[in-house]
């Protein structure tokens, strides 16, 4: 299969958006169309097109794995892990991360325009799963030329995407690689996820999801919700070995001292509040709604009889799953259930449980020994 180089097709590259006329089927019966995806890609599809990744990101992620973020000004979410010399090389392969469906940097969601009333979708939006957003991505590929991933790769909710991909499209992936995720949402982490979407339609701002005409957006509420979520990122040593019970330093008190009132007395309350702060900049809360409701539906064997071997029986590609042991939101003992279930459907799987102090968000720090086992995985019978 020729192909076009990447430098004179405008499908591929940075900052890139496509509308696709659809229309999407969804989990939920409704169909979407047209369904915009934005996206962008590094690296070069060689020619017979079996170079490629498919990177997908997290809840609150975007498509800038490796490139500058527009609002942030910051590094690529993934910058460890992607780029010259690391383990997802464009000089090797022709890397592509979309932002997933309901999100808000450019693919379909709420705040996108409702082709047929001219207006933000708001809460008109239809509810979408993780499945939804895995068949977007393939639509998106069909749109690129790559009819066969090298590999599918992700995180946390993109680890969920990476889960699923072999189960829908069994002969479209060699390679899955699943990083600090699980393959049903629990109680606890639904708990969780509703207590930030009521802090989120609890803020008077938030009007039913019709906030776009004004940008009076529900802030307050979205920061809440951050604060909550992002508490269950972290480890306990973690916060413990940064923050401890450490007082914050003010002009009058540089080694901090109690106000006895309701400001930010700890430095982890800061800490939090500055994230929270700082989310509402580059997130839009409707999205925040719609995709914990995604995750929140998320259970593979579900969909395949209550068996979640039988999910994974039509597929030929091999697994790693990797976990963290601090981390206390996808617990390694959810991994070893994904890798049990791999075992009873004869899919060749590896598993890793790596150490770290930093809990779930271990895989997006520094990490040399996961970059080891992401670079060994990709390597071994690459052509």
């Amino acid at each position: 299969m020729a192909t076009v180089p990447a430098s004179t097709d405008r499908r591929f590259g940075l900052g890139r958006q496509v509308r696709l006329p659809g229309p999407l089927r969804l989990d939920s019966g409704a169909a979407l169309a047209p369904v915009d995806i934005a996206y962008e890609t590094y690296g070069t599809l060689n020619a017979d097109a079996s170079n490629a990744i498919l990177i997908c990101h997290a809840l609150t992620g975007d498509q800038y794995v490796a490139s500058q973020h527009p609002l942030t000004g910051k590094p690529g979410w993934w910058w460890r892990m992607v780029g010259e010399g690391k383990p997802v090389d464009p000089a090797r392969h022709f890397i592509v991360c979309a932002n997933v469906l309901g999100s808000c940097m450019g693919s379909s969601g709420p705040a996108t325009v409702d082709p047929g009333r001219d207006e933000p979708y708001a809460m008109r939006f239809p509810v979408i799963t993780i499945g939804d957003m895995v068949r977007a991505q393939a639509m998106l590929l069909d749109h690129l030329g790559v009819e066969r991933l090298r590999a599918v790769i992700g995180g946390s909710m993109g680890g969920m995407q990476a889960l699923t991909w072999p189960t829908l499209y069994p002969d479209r992936v060699e390679l899955a690689l699943v990083i600090a995720s699980t393959a049903r949402h629990s109680a606890q982490n639904i708990a969780f996820h509703e207590v930030g979407r009521q802090a989120i339609m609890a803020d008077p701002r938030w009007r039913g999801g019709d906030y776009y005409a004004d940008n009076d957006v529900p802030s307050s509420g979205l920061a809440v919700a951050r604060m909550a979520a992002h508490i269950t990122y972290l480890s306990e040593a973690g916060l413990t070995e940064k923050f401890g019970r450490r007082l914050q330093a003010r002009p009058d008190s540089p080694g901090g001292q109690k106000t006895f009132g309701f400001d930010a007395d700890f430095q982890v309350e800061s800490y939090l509040r500055h994230q929270g702060l700082s989310f509402v900049d580059r997130f839009d809360a409707n999205s925040y709604l719609y995709i914990t409701r995604a995750m929140d539906y998320y259970d593979i064997a579900e969909d395949h009889e209550g068996s979640l071997a039988r999910a994974f029986a039509r597929t030929k590609a091999r697994f790693c799953i990797v976990s963290f042991d601090t981390d206390w939101l996808y617990p390694t003992a959810e991994s070893r259930v994904i890798v049990h279930a791999l075992n009873a459907s004869g899919a060749p799987a590896s598993f890793v449980e790596l150490s770290s102090p930093f809990g779930h968000d271990a895989f997006l720090l520094e990490a040399p020994e996961l970059n080891r086992v992401v670079d060994g995985f990709l390597r071994a019978g690459e052509r």
